[in-house]
């Protein structure tokens, strides 16, 4: 099946990811009392703990080509009040790779 904008792979995160990712929202959590006193209205990126080879769904927002074999960016739904930019993927197996969801019956 070929990759299109809108549609919604599986993302595996990449140990770089996780670390970009967790360092984020270790940072929003050191200014979470910052945040609440002054009610600023920033976003603050709290969640899970993240680790190479989770699993989330992420949406194809730009495609570089036309083929299954074409590289795409996409929003990865994380579990937590953000999202995370991923550039340049394919479909595959591994880390920072996308692969079709399985359908339950």
């Amino acid at each position: 099946m070929k990759p299109t904008i809108g549609r919604i792979v599986s993302y595996r995160v990449s140990a770089q990811d996780a670390a970009a990712i967790n360092n984020r929202r270790k940072d929003a959590k050191d200014k979470m009392p910052w945040h609440h006193a002054i009610r600023s209205g920033a976003q603050v990126h709290v969640g899970n703990d993240m680790k190479e080879g989770d699993v989330y769904p992420l949406i194809i927002t730009r495609m570089w080509g036309d083929t299954e074999a074409a590289a795409f960016n996409g929003q990865l739904m994380l579990d937590g009040t953000d999202t995370f930019w991923v550039t340049s993927t394919t479909l595959g197996d591994g880390p920072a790779k996308c692969f079709w969801p399985t359908r339950e019956a």
